[in-house]
């Protein structure tokens, strides 16, 4: 995992993201997951800006960029990201990639944001809200990491990123995740999770996407499983479907280069 070049501090609304950008060519705006950083992109920053423009931000509250407390919803995460592309100078609709939570952040990029996209990638997400439960329980997690740190959430999301054989020989993936969430600042995590909780459902809304969007899943992916995924690909008009084989939730991480051959195929189509 080969660490991406030095960020830069960007004035967004009422704070500062950092972001690393690197490369020319057309726009590719990376969104990372939870509670992660621009990092988790490494790979595809790496190799990618070899012939587009890669922007890989850290969301406002995680990675290096400002704290919001309280809670941070994934329309703010949505205005921030189309703010930052102002901001940089960005003219041309984007390529959006998101994974996970920037999944979620790429539904409401689509709903507010329509005439800075040009197409949609979607990896490793899910388009459905939280059941009631599962929202209690972020809630709650939000409270506790608050008071005993960011350490509840590596502790208790670890072993879902990855499958248990990768976490079992150490890869160095695993380990480069880990120390992220530990070193996330526990204000910005809770307000995320705040903010996945109250996301709206978009599943009546993906019949409506009017851009070329390609789903990415890994194979092996516990927490967005590939069926449904392959489902939400299904429901977008010309939406395209890929499986990561081998993959779990991290699938950029796990397989760049499979993952990179995705990205490049769907954009020459």
């Amino acid at each position: 995992m080969s660490n991406p070049p030095a960020g830069k501090k960007v004035a967004v609304a009422d704070t500062h993201l950092n972001v690393i950008e690197q490369g020319k060519g057309r726009p590719l705006l990376l969104v990372h997951g939870f509670p992660l950083d621009h990092s988790m992109w490494a790979g595809q920053i790496s190799e990618l800006s070899s012939d587009f423009r890669v922007i890989a931000p850290d969301l406002r509250g995680l990675g290096l960029s400002e704290v919001t407390t309280g809670t941070v919803t994934m329309q703010r995460y949505a205005d921030d990201l189309a703010e930052l592309l102002t901001a940089l100078d960005v003219k041309e609709p984007v390529i959006f990639c998101g994974l996970s939570m920037g999944g979620y952040i790429a539904w409401q990029f689509v709903a507010r944001h329509r005439a800075k996209l040009a197409a949609l990638i979607v990896a490793d997400s899910r388009a459905v809200a939280d059941a009631e439960k599962a929202a209690a329980g972020r809630k709650e997690t939000a409270d506790k990491v608050e008071k005993e740190g960011t350490k509840v959430v590596a502790d208790a999301m670890l072993p879902k990123l990855f499958p248990a054989r990768e976490i079992e020989r150490g890869a160095a993936f695993v380990k480069a995740t880990e120390a992220v969430m530990l070193a996330s600042p526990p204000a910005g995590v809770a307000a995320a999770l705040r903010g996945m909780a109250a996301r709206p459902d978009f599943t009546s809304e993906l019949p409506k996407i009017d851009i070329p969007t390609l789903i990415i899943c890994g194979e092996e992916d516990a927490i967005a499983p590939a069926a449904e995924m392959k489902g939400i690909a299904e429901a977008i008009p010309g939406g395209k479907f890929v499986n990561i084989a081998g993959a779990g939730h991290m699938s950029p991480l796990e397989k760049p280069a499979e993952f990179n051959a995705a990205i490049r195929s769907f954009l020459k189509s």
